[in-house]
Parts: structure tokens; C-alpha cells; sequence
């Protein structure tokens, strides 16, 4: 497709700009810093914590479903995004004017500095618990400090390398905390039969799958760093980079793992990130604060990289701030720092799950977006993204995104049963409501008159 172009200066992230032909990465690049998002204590604990309340059987085929989903909606935006350049602040201004894209840009950066808190304070909990003399405040600088000081590069630059350094690491204190977990004793087959002691519910599997879509935020992610892919490699990371491989291992492989891992390690403590970093360092010593190190500071990679990159767009939108990315890293920390200081977990996780509504029904815009040839056929082949010619609110891709997401909030909000259908009434209702804005929109819904 072709782009209509915007130069805005200096853009080191290419948060202003598609990437073009002659910066996107080789295969090999863009595997080794995308997969950095598959290491972090979250995937472990996450699938623990379901299995303990839904069932082993119900989380595994939670897992399963949510692969075949990820795998097949990534499918559809990776092929796309290779084939434009574009980011999710571009490609928003399109589907919801420049304004309106504002709110996309948002909603990104605040879910990508909450995970940099969330999997930043693991390793500042870790670094405390194996050395006392250091407080778990000045823990939380040193994290914040070197997070930062790694995303000043781009995902072009050594972030690739960096990750790809650390990728066997992780992959052997995985191994090594699983198989310690096996010479320590006990019952190996405990973790086949989690679940409530009343007994797995029937359509538990629902539960695990819908909980699954609270992180549809990948599929964002997805799109920001696929951007950088080559026409030539879009198969590849299509099917396997951003795919079935990546997704398989980061929810199956990873979830087995963390569900066995709780049923040895935990006990009777409450299940957390931070219960498994305790056993980890328990039962591995340096070792396991090694791997926690390497796990969390592999994911942060990503979420400092796109936190600050997406601030950047909101902040140039919104503001007229031209400031460079880096500002925006050190504005990032400085933020992620200053969260660590307070308690706002109970507060961040309401907000991450009304976000989440938001994000689904992005997706499913966005997806409605690249199957429907509406939009092809009043523009051809050109993608009309540059701020002074597309319009500042969009009806047709607003009107879809805020309906859908005050329909999943208000099943969210109902609770119990009901608030499982959130995140699916959410993204399905997104795709018909935008589909059926595009059979009534013309060109003056997406660009001014002059454009």
C-alpha cells in the first residue's frame, strides 16, 4: 500500500512516521527483540492463579483457545502492518481522526507504564529479598534507572541483541527452576488436579479464555513492533514470529510451567509474582534472582520501549511537544518511580480491566478495518495518515469504539457471570458497529475537504 507521507523532523522512534523499506529489521533482529514480551512472571503466575480457581484442564484449554485467537487475528495485523509501516498512532489516526487517536495513544502508554511498574517492582521485591541492605526503594531506582538507560537505543539499534543475549538464559533458568522444583520432592502430579475445592466448574474454560483477552494489549504491542519486519520475511513472522510458535510458548509452555511451579513451591501462601519469587530464591538461591532478573528485565525492554514511544505520539498530538524520544524514556521512568513509591495496585488493576475494554475494541476495529475493502475503495491504494489532512474526530471509527466499550464496561461493571462476556461483546460488537459505519461513511468521514 502506499502512504502518504509525514516528516516531522528527527524521529528515532518512528512514532511520527512509518518505517520505511530501509530501516525495517532482518528476520533473525526482529525475533530475538519481539520475544523479549515472552519472558515474564506474569504468564507463570497468571495461569497459576486460574488453574487454582477454574482447574488445570479448564486453564489449558483456555490457553489453547486464546493461541488459536492470538494466532489468528496477529495474522491478519502482522501481514498488514509489514505491508504499511504504520504504528498503532498512526494507523488510529485513520480509523479514528487525529484527535480521536489521541485517546489510542493513551490508553497505550498508560497500560505499557503500568506492566513496567508491576514487572520492574518484581525485580526491586527480588533484589531486597536476596540483598536486605539494599531497600526496596533504592531497589526500585536501580530498576528504573538501567530500564531506562536500555530503551535510549531502538528496537533497531541493540535492543534485538540485547534480548537475544538473554533469550538462553531464560530458556535455562526455566528449565532449572522447574527441574530443581522436581528434586525438591513432594507430589509432582499435584498440579494436574489444581482447582477449588468445591470443584472445577464446568465452563471454567470460559473463564480462563475471556481472562486471556484482559491482554489483548499484545495484539497492540504486536503491531508496533511488527512494523519493523520486511516484506520479504511477512510469512514467517506472521505464522511463527508473531504467531502460533511465539504464543504457544508464552501461553502454554510458560503457563504448565507456572502451574507446576505453584503446586511444588507455593504451600499454602498466597499466589502472587512476588509468593514465586520468595520459592525461586528459596529453593535456587542467586540463581533463581538471576533468572527473575533476566525474565522481568527482558519484558520491561518492551514495555519502557512502547511507553515511551506512544507518550511521545500523545504528547506531539495532544501538546505540540516535538521532544525526542528519549525525554520521554526518562519521563517514563520518572513516572514508573514515582507509582513504585505509592500503593495504587487495587486502583491500577480496576483501571487496567476498564482499559482492557478499550483495548479489545480497538482490535476489533482495527481488524474490521484491514477484511473490509471499503476503505480501499474510496482511497485505492494510499493510506491517508498525515495530522493536517486527516479529519479530528472520525464518526465512523468513534462512534464504534465508544459504544463497544461502554457496552463491555457496563457487563464488567454488572459482575459475576455476566462480566466474562466484557471483553467479547466488546471486541464482536466493535467489528459489526465499524463495519456498518464504513458501508455509510464517505471520504470527508476520514479526511478534511482539502486533503
Amino acid at each position: 500500500m502506499e502512504l502518504k507521507a509525514q516528516q516531522d523532523g528527527q524521529d528515532d522512534g518512528y512514532s511520527a512516521s512509518a518505517v520505511p523499506a530501509n530501516a525495517r529489521m532482518s528476520k533473525l533482529s526482529l525475533t530475538m527483540a519481539w520475544w523479549a514480551t515472552c519472558s515474564a512472571m506474569f504468564w507463570l503466575v497468571v495461569s497459576a492463579t486460574l488453574a487454582i480457581n477454574f482447574g488445570t484442564v479448564n486453564t489449558l484449554i483456555g490457553l489453547g483457545l486464546s493461541v488459536v485467537v492470538y494466532a489468528l487475528v496477529n495474522q491478519v495485523i502482522v501481514r498488514y502492518v509489514i505491508s504499511n509501516g504504520l504504528s498503532v498512532a498512526l494507523f488510529s489516526r485513520v480509523l479514528f481522526g487525529r484527535a480521536g487517536a489521541a485517546l489510542a495513544t493513551l490508553i497505550f502508554f498508560a497500560t505499557a507504564i503500568y506492566y513496567a511498574l508491576f514487572e520492574g517492582s518484581v525485580i526491586a521485591v527480588a533484589i531486597n529479598a536476596y540483598f536486605p541492605a539494599v531497600s526496596v526503594k533504592l531497589a526500585y531506582l536501580i530498576v528504573v534507572v538501567y530500564s531506562v538507560l536500555l530503551v535510549f537505543g531502538s528496537v533497531q539499534t541493540w535492543l534485538d541483541k540485547f534480548n537475544g543475549v538473554l533469550l538462553p538464559f531464560y530458556l535455562l533458568g526455566l528449565v532449572g527452576a522447574v527441574v530443581t522444583a522436581l528434586l525438591s520432592g513432594g507430589d509432582h502430579t499435584a498440579w494436574l488436579h489444581l482447582g477449588p475445592a468445591s470443584g472445577a466448574k464446568p465452563y471454567g474454560w470460559w473463564n480462563c479464555f475471556t481472562a486471556f483477552m484482559g491482554v489483548w494489549i499484545m495484539m497492540m504491542y504486536t503491531w508496533d513492533y511488527a512494523r519493523f519486519g520486511r516484506a520479504s520475511d511477512a510469512q514467517y513472522h506472521a505464522k511463527f514470529n508473531f504467531g502460533w510458535a511465539f504464543y504457544t510458548f508464552t501461553f502454554v509452555i510458560n503457563g504448565i510451567a507456572g502451574i507446576f511451579l505453584a503446586s511444588t513451591l507455593a504451600g499454602n501462601v498466597a499466589l502472587s509474582e512476588v509468593s514465586v519469587v520468595f520459592a525461586l530464591l528459596k529453593l535456587m538461591g542467586f540463581v533463581g534472582l538471576m533468572f527473575v532478573w533476566v525474565s522481568q528485565t527482558r519484558i520491561n525492554t518492551a514495555n519502557f520501549y512502547l511507553a515511551s514511544t506512544n507518550m511521545h505520539s500523545f504528547f506531539t498530538a495532544v501538546f505540540g511537544l516535538h521532544l525526542p524520544k528519549f525525554f520521554w524514556s526518562v519521563v517514563a521512568g520518572v513516572m514508573v518511580y514515582f507509582l513504585m513509591l505509592t500503593n495504587v495496585f487495587s486502583f491500577i488493576l480496576q483501571a487496567l480491566a476498564f482499559q482492557g475494554i478499550f483495548v479489545v475494541a480497538w482490535v476489533g476495529i482495527a481488524v474490521m478495518h484491514i477484511l473490509s475493502p471499503h476503505y480501499e475503495a474510496i482511497f485505492g491504494k494510499e493510506i491517508e495518515y498525515r495530522s493536517e489532512h486527516v479529519v479530528a474526530f472520525n464518526p465512523c471509527g468513534l462512534v464504534a469504539w465508544l459504544a463497544s466499550s461502554a457496552l463491555g464496561i457496563a457487563l464488567l461493571e454488572a459482575g459475576g457471570t455476566t462480566a466474562t462476556f466484557s471483553a467479547p461483546a466488546a471486541a464482536v460488537s466493535s467489528a459489526i458497529i465499524y463495519r456498518i459505519g464504513l458501508s455509510l461513511a464517505s471520504k470527508r468521514h476520514f479526511v478534511r475537504e482539502f486533503a
